[in-house]
């Protein structure tokens, strides 16, 4: 593993954005990549996508630890393909590169009967940037997924907010909570690799 502790990009939710901007801060930092377990759409999955917005000739992009056949939550789509995640096979690649991590969902999604996404986060020894999109719903989502992380003992790096802005939103999150905003990412109907570069300029890491 990297000397550099990790980036770990969660979300608030499912479709928030989370692999657009692992994009964003791979290409920004020139990191690696990778996402340790992808559930279902392997033919185009997450790693395929951040790659092919990429430009950099550095970022590596590493295989995924478990490549699930199902589009649903960890847990079932194993069980769907009759095998069960072990949290030993979730090791990091070694890199003496910077290392973005993307999850899958939110925090609080299984893996097998005992085990979280969070739970990966603290394995990985990982800092977090959390993805926040605004919706009816966002604060509360947003709030209870930096409580866990504060729960877990797992440093905060920052959110980034995606999508529409919502001033009202956005300033109670921040004064509430006291975590940094990285910055904001408007929201982008077909992204290329020319918007991913002029998007990093959006963030501050």
């Amino acid at each position: 593993m990297s000397s550099k502790q990790p980036i770990f990009i969660t979300g608030i939710g499912t479709g928030v954005g989370k692999t657009v901007i692992s994009a964003i801060v791979t290409e920004k930092l020139k990191a690696d990549y990778w996402k340790p377990i992808q559930s279902g759409d392997l033919d185009n999955s997450d790693t395929l996508k951040v790659q092919s917005l990429v430009s950099n000739n550095v970022s590596r992009f590493f295989p995924e630890a478990y490549r699930l056949t199902q589009p649903y939550s960890p847990h079932k789509s194993a069980a769907i393909d009759k095998i069960v995640i072990d949290m030993q096979n979730i090791i990091a690649p070694q890199t003496d590169n910077q290392l973005v991590i993307e999850g899958a969902g939110g925090l609080m999604v299984p893996l097998n009967d005992n085990f979280l996404i969070i739970d990966v986060i603290k394995q990985l020894n990982a800092r977090v940037i959390l993805v926040s999109q605004n919706y009816l719903g966002s604060i509360n989502h947003t709030l209870l997924s930096l409580l866990a992380l504060k729960k877990y003992n797992i440093p905060v790096m920052g959110i980034i907010f995606n999508g529409d802005k919502d001033i009202y939103s956005k300033t109670y999150i921040l004064d509430y909570s006291g975590v940094d905003e990285l910055g904001h990412i408007p929201t982008y109907d077909h992204i290329n690799k020319k918007m991913v570069v002029e998007a990093g300029s959006f963030i501050n890491i």
